[in-house]
């Protein structure tokens, strides 16, 4: 009897034992979050402005939930990053699955963001309520990201609550391997969304040069 799991339940011990997935802190793994990155925007700059100042408003009228979180924080950045133009187009609440090599196991679960390119999966975003930690939510992205159907090219990830943010890329070759970024905060002083932006524009210029790193 196969044995079904809801992803909103998957733990990272699963995935390991399950899929054989494995973290790595390989600094050559994951370079597409800190190098060759271009600068943005003066325009850009003010929008995610504008974007910080609003969170801090909100902060004042708790609780900052999901469809808040998407709609003030994520849709600007996705915007800006060009995710609603060709060649992407978007995915909301996503229904993925993944099954173990020995078909004993499924995980199945709704993906809240799920950005997509001609070709291959760019973006994989999981907006989780801003009370949450992004720890709550690695998991599940986790094994959205091990769905993707091309195991040759690699897959992105970013968890949100709002406040904080951080990448993950996953490839998935004979053995399954994740890293992550550093965590961007968006009451750092100064924006740390202007970084955010750079790394997903540098993300989607892959799909958009047709260059896979």
């Amino acid at each position: 009897m196969v044995q079904t799991i809801p992803a909103r339940t998957i733990t990272l011990h699963d995935l390991e034992t399950k899929f054989g997935l494995t973290f790595t802190e390989d600094d050559q793994f994951f370079p597409e979050w800190q190098d060759d990155l271009t600068d943005i925007t003066n325009s850009d700059k003010q929008r995610l402005d504008r974007v910080k100042a609003s969170y801090i408003h909100l902060l004042k009228y708790p609780p900052l939930l999901e469809n808040t979180v998407k709609m003030v924080i994520l849709s600007p950045l996705l915007d800006l990053a060009g995710f609603y133009l060709p060649p992407f187009h978007i995915k909301s609440e996503k229904s993925v699955e993944i099954a173990a090599d020995d078909g004993d196991i499924k995980v199945r679960g709704d993906i809240d963001v799920l950005a997509l390119g001609e070709q291959v999966w760019i973006a994989v975003i999981e907006s989780k309520q801003a009370a949450f930690s992004l720890e709550v939510g690695m998991p599940q992205i986790l094994a959205y990201m091990l769905a993707n159907p091309t195991a040759d090219t690699p897959t992105y990830g970013l968890i949100t609550n709002g406040s904080n943010f951080i990448f993950l890329k996953l490839t998935n070759r004979e053995i399954p391997q994740y890293a992550l970024s550093r965590l961007f905060y968006i009451l750092n002083p100064g924006n740390d969304l202007y970084n955010v932006l750079r790394v997903l524009k540098h993300l989607a210029s892959f799909v958009v040069g047709t260059l896979v790193p």
